[in-house]
């Protein structure tokens, strides 16, 4: 990715022919779309890339099991044809999971929920219209990943799957498999293919203003972050990526009443290390009452814990996870794995905000289809939101799809088969001295065949040899990475979404401190002061708190007497 200062050289009083607005996923989506199409494309991002929901998702890329109980069938099947297309396009970053379901003591297996497993089965074909079986006789069997179908499985291999069910002595399990990532490296890799393409991204440029003549949307203004300054871009199609801010754009900056009106909904995620709790190899769907269910799976060497799905009226800027949340996930845990965890046990913890659709209909949020829309305002600006991690790359057809219908090109879309980077294989990959096999294996499923320049750095360099956090496997070579290739402007960038620190090693983070390496080294790369240096670490503890991942401290205070 280009540096921010090459970006902004290249970006501002300039015309596109595309400028999108927003770089989450949805928005890197559009911009890799549309560039590979032919267009030349701008992509603006207030804060940094996937700072909101796009950094704060489940992690899964997956069909959505639950969403059979509300019958929204087509976006399950969208959800898994697009869910084996991600583990052909980015095979070292979207990786199959076993998920088990078990039951125990007197109970019987869940017949509804095997009823649910089935239709998933049926609907994870391939491609349309094609089975597994066709897809296996054919000459791309080695190419396609395609699921076993789901099947029950006895005591003895519930357990070797998952030791730590061994106390609540399961009679057996369903298994099935859906698919895990990296959220914001999903999108980092997604917007270093659209600048292949020839588009140009820029980060901290806030769109304050929707330009317009003759009543259409003819460009953008911005405001650079660092020096204040306003700048403009024309554009022959503006396009309102948002997220859960999409409202905000098109109603505030737009001036625009036809845009959608967004019911965020809080989903809140714990984690835990994997000496207190091990789902082991496998996944497990945790009853959380009142016929809910919540997950507990294997994430970076932690166990992640999720997901809530309430109604929220919040600050939808810094959404935190909240007490109850936090409480009714710990609780369910507890009562699955026979544990007595507490909020002091979590290493990190976070919230996300999903951009639901309103449409007036009082169901709970739970209730509300995950399904994207595409709306075009009466100046021409195209606004694309709801939808899910998982079908990005749909929601970003969509929208092109419109923008090529209503100029009369010929464009078709090629998304499904351009590579989002590229594996790495055991023997690209050499380690430097002190570089353990965990960490070799990390930078090969966050960077692919790019975890080269990393190591690198390291080799280059030995002090960037050197871990970020004691005992963790992430390096302080990724920091100067995160600087010099994905536009990374503070220590939250680098600890919160670069690498995910701060989700997974939180209580590790508390103090000014343990940020002065990672500020170091920024420093070095972005040409800071020894008092920016300073400064910048000094800012990280409230940073952390803002981001609310830290719950064991946040637990910790709201116990103190007085």
């Amino acid at each position: 990715m280009l540096t921010r200062a090459a970006a902004l050289e290249e970006i501002a009083g300039k015309r596109f022919e595309v400028v999108v607005i927003g770089g989450g996923i949805t928005g890197a989506g559009v911009a890799f779309d549309a560039a590979s199409r032919g267009y030349s494309v701008a992509l603006l991002e207030r804060g940094d890339y996937a700072v909101g929901t796009s950094s704060r998702s489940s992690k899964m890329i997956h069909g959505g099991l639950r969403y059979l109980q509300n019958f929204d069938l087509g976006l399950v099947r969208e959800a898994l044809l697009e869910r084996q297309l991600m583990v052909q396009l980015a095979p070292h970053l979207v990786y199959p999971t076993p998920f088990l379901v078990p039951s125990f003591a007197e109970e019987r297996r869940d017949r509804k929920l095997g009823m649910g497993l089935n239709m998933y089965d049926v609907m994870a074909t391939t491609r349309v219209g094609r089975s597994r079986r066709e897809m296996r006789s054919s000459k791309d069997e080695d190419f396609y990943w395609s699921p076993d179908r789901h099947r029950t499985i006895d005591r003895d291999e519930v357990l070797e799957m998952v030791p730590s069910l061994e106390p609540r002595d399961p009679n057996d399990a369903y298994l099935f498999y859906d698919c895990q990532t990296d959220d914001v490296r999903l999108v980092l890799t997604i917007l270093g293919e659209a600048e292949r393409f020839g588009a140009v991204m820029l980060n901290g440029a806030e769109v304050t203003e929707v330009l317009t003549q003759d009543g259409r949307a003819v460009g953008v203004a911005a405001v650079e972050a660092e020096s204040g300054e306003r700048f403009e871009v024309e554009a022959g199609s503006v396009v309102n990526a948002t997220g859960v801010w999409a409202d905000r754009i098109g109603a505030e900056i737009a001036d625009e009443e036809d845009v959608p009106r967004i019911s965020p909904s809080r989903g809140t995620h714990v984690l835990l290390d994997r000496d207190d709790l091990s789902t082991g190899s496998a996944a497990c769907i945790v009853p959380a009452g009142e016929g809910r269910h919540i997950f507990a799976l294997p994430w970076y060497g932690r166990t992640l814990i999720g997901t809530t799905d309430n109604d929220y009226e919040g600050d939808i800027d810094h959404p935190r996870p909240g007490e109850a949340d936090v409480e009714y996930l710990l609780d369910a845990v507890n009562a699955f794995f026979g544990t007595s965890l507490s909020d002091s046990d979590l290493v990190g913890a976070y919230a996300g905000v999903r951009p639901l659709l309103s449409t007036g209909d009082p169901k709970k949020s739970v209730d509300i289809s995950r399904k994207a829309e595409l709306y075009e305002t009466s100046s021409g600006m195209l606004t694309i939101t709801g939808g899910k991690l998982t079908t990005w790359r749909r929601m970003a057809k969509q929208t092109v799809d419109r923008l090529v219908e209503r100029e009369g090109r010929e464009a078709p879309c090629h998304t499904a088969e351009l590579p989002l980077g590229r594996e790495a294989q055991p023997d690209e990959l050499e380690a430097p001295e002190g570089v353990g096999e965990e960490a070799i294996a990390q930078l090969a499923f966050r960077y692919g065949y790019a975890a080269r320049n990393v190591l690198r750095l390291a080799r280059e360099d030995p002090k960037l040899a050197a871990p970020i956090v004691p005992a963790r496997p992430d390096l302080l070579a990724e920091v100067a990475i995160a600087a010099r290739l994905e536009q990374a402007r503070s220590v939250a960038d680098v600890l919160l979404r670069r690498t995910r620190l701060g989700l997974l090693a939180a209580p590790q983070l508390r103090d000014a401190d343990a940020a002065r390496s990672v500020a170091a080294v920024l420093g070095e790369e972005l040409g800071w002061s020894r008092r920016q240096v300073k400064r910048e670490a000094e800012a990280w503890p409230a940073a952390l708190a803002e981001a609310g991942t830290d719950a064991a401290a946040a637990g910790s205070a709201s116990r103190r007497p007085g």
